[in-house]
């Protein structure tokens, strides 16, 4: 037993529970009459910090913040925001204060009171912020659930808080419909019908609990705590819901600068595709960015960039040597682990204990990772994670933005070379001299020639409207170009065909073969082998049908070789160019894996080939023209 001036506090142990009581005093020892309604004020506030508790669980709810959020929600989500008000409601009953005539207790989950005694309580809190935020249906829901609960724990004021419960929850609905329509209620709002409804209550309790006197000295003592309490404590409960939304909200925003600020700084890089420069320019951002110790960006074979600490340790080039990166390029999941988990060919910088390593996708593939060192496991936070998975998607995004751009810049300089094979000033000017030469000494090798110059444009002029085309329909588009060649070089050009005449019907990308056919004679006129050969191969191999343009000039020197394959490679007759050109539209459109192979020696000649895969070749019928 405890004894201060003023008050006396005792435990006493029940059959209903452990009952904490308090008795008030005159100050000369003799009991007064009642409880001091400022001691049950201070007892009511006290109770706040299990709202507080409470308010700050309910955050975590997700469809709770979506009522919070007013957006909208299914009826199987109502049906538990209700349920979970009114069982918020039930225990704002439980931690209630047990009154009687003379004394306050406070008892831990009663089962019933006796008739003499009622509970200062704070259950229309949650009854209240169900209705504001929810409507009059949960509102009303949750009044229900609350009510109901008090109901059956009787004594003398059981109905009329159990009555007063439902109407505080289609009270908080009227609010919730007529006040904002439910949209930013204010905290005075708040107070104000958390009070009207405590205000209710007490009302409700004059009307209906009887005996008359004892109702009125109950509502004398508690009314005004219980409306003070109650109103300030469903204001602090929309308080504390709304400040934790708003500083995630905050730092939700903060990430979300964050990320576009590193799209802003690296969308000019990954515009380039994923190449040693652009992980560069990117690891540098990123590392100034998110604070690791280090940052690398690999393709599917080798490290491209690696900037920080161990800088000196890896070197861009240098072969992929962790198990966790094979991992993360063969399952496209992230990877989060330490040293020990870490593949032992791998010797981490002594101050890099952790990584985190994300795949950079282009499609549904994986191309390449990105990885981000720490010093300790620990300091991979959620929120890095969060925003390094952000990244992750975000550079695949770029990556693939910078694929589709390079796709429609091959498609424009598509449409640019067979516009300018349609009006090639110096091949239609040598074409018309030489029908026009051919008139008088052979008007009939003139009208052929005519003919195959005029297929030749039309040809062309076809290829700028259609996508795909077949073996057959190029096979005759080059035909007609080689008869003027022929014809112009009188003996020195000889053409030979070896095709299969059952593999015509293959889908192939329009204007793919007649590029090759130019550089094979342009570069053998040029290496001068008199009389220049060049042979045309359609041949099966296996499951796949492999084209050949072979030529037997003199070889391309290696080191203009190794350029072809990397890039457009500019010369006079352009064409560099129109091999790049073909060699990334047969890759980038899923047609060869490989693209285009070129051989070429002294010996034996100069041969470009490409294979062509019967994977979708129906559906590429489907899609041509």
């Amino acid at each position: 037993m405890t004894e201060l001036p003023g008050l006396c506090c005792f435990f006493v142990w029940t059959e209903r529970g452990i009952r904490y009581t308090v008795k008030s005093d005159d100050g000369h020892g003799q009991e007064k009459k009642g409880v001091d309604r400022v001691e049950l004020f201070v007892i009511m506030l006290e109770r706040l910090g299990i709202i507080v508790m409470v308010a700050f669980i309910m955050t975590r709810i997700p469809i709770f913040r979506r009522v919070v959020d007013d957006r909208s929600v299914t009826f199987s989500q109502k049906v538990s925001v209700t349920l979970l008000f009114g069982f918020f409601g039930i225990i704002g009953t439980y931690t209630g204060v047990v009154v009687s005539t003379g004394q306050a207790s406070y008892m831990m989950w009663l089962s019933e009171l006796a008739e003499d005694e009622a509970i200062v309580n704070a259950r229309v809190i949650g009854i209240v912020v169900a209705g504001l935020h929810g409507g009059w249906k949960v509102g009303l829901g949750a009044g229900v659930i609350a009510g109901g609960h008090r109901f059956l724990l009787g004594g003398f004021t059981g109905f009329a808080c159990g009555l007063s419960a439902i109407i505080a929850g289609l009270l908080a609905g009227f609010a919730h419909r007529y006040v904002d329509k439910g949209k930013n209620i204010s905290l005075g709002v708040t107070f104000f019908v958390g009070a009207l409804s405590e205000t209710i209550q007490m009302g409700i309790i004059l009307l209906v609990a009887r005996p008359y006197e004892q109702a009125f000295a109950l509502v004398e003592m508690i009314g005004l705590p219980m409306i003070l309490a109650n109103g300030v404590g469903a204001a602090v409960f929309v308080l504390i819901i709304r400040s934790v939304i708003r500083e995630e909200e905050k730092l939700a925003a903060v990430q979300s600068g964050r990320a576009l600020s590193i799209a802003e700084d690296t969308i000019s890089f990954m515009r380039q595709g994923l190449t040693t420069a652009s992980a560069g320019q990117t690891c540098q951002i990123l590392l100034k960015e998110v604070g690791a110790s280090a940052v690398s960006m690999t393709d599917r074979e080798r490290i491209l960039a690696y900037y920080g600490k161990g800088v000196d340790i890896y070197q861009a080039g240098g072969p992929i040597r962790t198990e966790a990166t094979r991992q993360v390029l063969n399952q496209g999941e992230p990877y989060i682990g330490t040293q020990n988990r870490q593949d032992q060919t791998e010797n981490l910088y002594p101050d890099i204990h952790a990584a985190m390593i994300v795949p950079l996708m282009e499609k549904d593939s994986v191309i390449g990772t990105l990885k981000f060192y720490f010093p300790t496991e620990k300091e991979i936070t959620p929120l890095k994670r969060e925003l390094i998975l952000g990244l992750s998607r975000l550079l695949s995004n770029q990556l693939e933005l910078a694929r589709v751009e390079e796709l429609r810049h091959l498609a424009q300089e598509t449409e640019v070379k067979a516009l300018q094979a349609q009006v090639s000033p110096h091949f239609l000017f040598n074409a018309l001299n030489l029908i026009v030469s051919m008139i008088r000494t052979d008007p009939e090798r003139a009208r052929k020639l005519l003919l195959s110059l005029s297929h030749f444009f039309r040809q062309n002029l076809a290829g700028t409207n259609q996508t795909w085309s077949t073996l057959g329909q190029e096979l005759k588009q080059i035909e007609s170009y080689l008869e003027i060649q022929e014809a112009r070089f009188q003996g020195e050009l000889n053409v030979r065909w070896e095709v299969d005449d059952t593999l015509l019907n293959w889908q192939i990308p329009t204007l793919t073969m007649q590029p090759l056919i130019e550089n094979a004679i342009k570069h053998g006129r040029k290496a001068a082998r008199e009389p220049l050969d060049v042979t045309v191969r359609i041949e099966r191999v296996a499951e796949s049908v492999r084209v050949t343009i072979w030529n037997n000039g003199r070889a391309i020197p290696h080191e203009r070789l190794a350029l072809l394959a990397k890039g457009p490679v500019h010369s006079e007759e352009g064409a560099g160019i129109g091999l790049y050109n073909v060699h990334k539209r047969l890759t980038e459109m899923r047609v060869s894996e490989a693209g285009l192979s070129i051989r070429s020696d002294d010996q034996a000649g100069t041969s470009i080939s490409f294979l062509l895969h019967r994977i979708n070749q129906t559906e590429r019928k489907e899609g041509s023209g």
